[in-house]
């Protein structure tokens, strides 16, 4: 079943993570959103440089620093994601509170990980 999944902080470098994670969720037949810093495209997906009002988002999988997070919570609540997903290097127990006062649920886990062991 696709979850429309938006990866925020997509990179169009083929040597991220953010990457290599939109080209496994396109492949895994997920809707995919994409905002990062560049305008382009990954594996038919556009990367949004401005913050949109994506509608039925599912997840929301983190490639952002807790630092550079901080001016998107706001952005992430209003989204009302069913839950976000910190990949390694990105979690935030600051972020983690706001999302739980929010009742959305969150996980310390690896998005590529979850894809390869069918557990996304």
């Amino acid at each position: 079943m696709s979850k429309k999944t938006l990866v925020l902080g997509a990179s169009l470098k083929p040597n991220r993570y953010s990457n290599y994670a939109i080209q496994r969720l396109v492949s895994n037949k997920n809707e995919v959103l994409a905002f990062g810093l560049t305008k382009g495209e990954v594996s038919g997906v556009e990367i949004d440089t401005e913050l949109l009002p994506y509608k039925d988002v599912n997840t929301v999988t983190l490639y952002l620093n807790p630092k550079r997070q901080i001016e998107y919570y706001d952005y992430i609540v209003s989204l009302k994601p069913k839950r976000v997903i910190f990949n390694p290097g990105t979690e935030n127990p600051e972020l983690y509170k706001i999302l739980k006062d929010n009742n959305i649920a969150f996980e310390t886990a690896c998005t590529l990980v979850l894809l390869s062991t069918n557990q996304y």
